[in-house]
């Protein structure tokens, strides 16, 4: 009898609990506001977005070990469209790229939001390639998902979104993950205009900004000390050309043997040069000091052949000549 009498007023009741839920809602932001010292945004339609001293409304409640330290979103959508943002690995970049996301969608769900103030311009929708997982049920490997993702985002985003990316291109190859990079930037600024945070360990996309008027470089502040790298977690505008990996992995715990040779190949990578035997540098192998044992990457020596190759002169040489020296090489691979 009761269920049938609250049957018959069922529409009343779900009117009820949804103005319930609505008052709850604007309750719970309301409380969070008080509590974690939220500002109110404006929301405009102007394209402009400026956020001063935002804050990450999950991390800066969680963190033990340090305090969390506020950064600007400023972009105005018109002359900055997009912002390419490199730094130190577990320095921020993710943290920071996701927090501007945050505060635009908790802006434009009526909230107040973590920051000193700001105002908003309004998106259309907030597209994000982040993080990285594969699908193995449907055979999609980690790069196949990213690239799915980032399809979705070119094929639908608007001059009035806003983008998130997170090491687009990761999952590939260096050259093949730098050219998708770089062509899915030019591709975001010249056709969909869509302002756009993008965070990269690609160095190379820095170089963007000299080529599209509406590209800004921005990274991560650190401050070297001693055998140290202190993370200021700040914002600055300019790119970087370093990313820390080598004093990461230290801290993961990698043997000092590994880290002393990624050293080595760091540098002589970075030098980009070849040594006197036409070999990579990169690979060179630093001579052991006493006591200590270095295995080569490049152990056989160059064979005798090659040497004599390098020192014959064909202009100088009579037909006959050439076949007798052909000859004596084919010996000396025989040998």
């Amino acid at each position: 009898k009761v269920r049938d009498e609250v049957a018959r007023h069922t529409h009343e009741v779900q009117r009820c609990a949804a103005s319930v839920a609505v008052i709850d809602t604007l309750c719970s932001l309301a409380q969070a506001a008080v509590e974690n010292n939220y500002v109110r945004p404006r929301v405009s339609d102007d394209p402009a977005i400026e956020i001063r001293d935002g804050r990450h409304p999950v991390l800066e409640r969680t963190l033990i070990e340090e305090k969390f330290v506020p950064n600007d979103f400023v972009m105005d959508g018109r002359e900055h469209v997009v912002s390419i943002i490199t730094g130190p690995n577990m320095a921020g970049k993710s943290t920071y790229i996701r927090q501007a996301a945050l505060l635009v969608l908790m802006a434009q769900m009526g909230s107040f939001i973590p920051a000193g103030r700001a105002v908003i311009g309004a998106a259309d929708r907030i597209f994000t390639r982040v993080g990285a997982s594969d699908e193995i049920a449907r055979g999609q490997s980690t790069f196949m998902v990213e690239m799915n993702e980032t399809a979705n985002i070119l094929n639908n985003a608007t001059p009035r979104s806003l983008i998130i990316l997170d090491e687009v291109g990761r999952g590939t190859s260096t050259f093949d993950g730098v050219s998708i990079a770089w062509a899915v930037t030019e591709y975001i600024y010249n056709h969909l205009k869509a302002r756009t945070l993008f965070a990269t360990h690609y160095h190379e996309l820095a170089e963007l900004a000299l080529m599209l008027p509406g590209v800004r470089n921005f990274n991560v502040a650190v401050k070297e000390w001693k055998d140290e790298v202190i993370f200021l977690r700040k914002i600055i505008e300019g790119a970087t050309d370093k990313s820390y990996g080598i004093y990461v992995a230290r801290l993961a715990g990698l043997p000092k043997s590994v880290l002393e040779r990624a050293k080595v190949i760091l540098a002589n990578l970075e030098a980009e040069t070849l040594d006197a035997d036409g070999r990579p540098k990169f690979a060179k192998v630093k001579k052991p000091g006493p006591g200590e044992m270095q295995l080569s990457l490049f152990a056989q020596r160059p064979h005798p052949a090659l040497d004599a190759l390098k020192e014959m002169d064909p202009t100088q040489m009579t037909p006959l000549d050439a076949l007798n020296k052909l000859n004596e090489l084919k010996k000396m691979t025989e040998g």
